[in-house]
């Protein structure tokens, strides 16, 4: 079975949207104040938030729609970054996720990869 991604676009506690990636029964979650890049130019701040249950992954309320969902393949991994593909209704897209800083960080930079599926 593939694993889901869910993007949610979240109101509070100012717009943002949350990416969730399942992985070893969770999903993975970073907060993205100013949405997935669009340029590989520009990458985007995503800040590492807890787990969320697998059931998060339909939630709805309402502060929190979803903006996009399907499933996600990994391309590379290393301690520092990893590169996947997400598989949405909006088509495929590549991204990396960049560690910025070592042990206990959790901001990340959100890339749009010049090479696309």
């Amino acid at each position: 079975m593939r694993p889901v991604f869910v993007l949610h676009k979240h109101q509070q506690p100012r717009h943002h949207l949350d990416l969730r990636l399942e992985e070893d029964g969770v999903l993975r979650s970073w907060a993205v104040p100013k949405g997935l890049p669009t340029d590989p130019r520009h990458d985007r701040l995503a800040v590492e938030v807890p787990d969320h249950d697998l059931d998060h992954a339909a939630y709805t309320d309402e502060d929190k729609a979803i903006a996009d969902h399907g499933w996600w393949e990994l391309v590379d991994r290393t301690e520092r970054r990893f590169v996947f593909v997400l598989h949405g209704e909006a088509g495929s897209r590549r991204y990396a996720l960049i560690r910025t800083s070592r042990a206990g960080g959790r901001d990340w930079l959100l890339h749009l990869t010049r090479e696309q599926p």
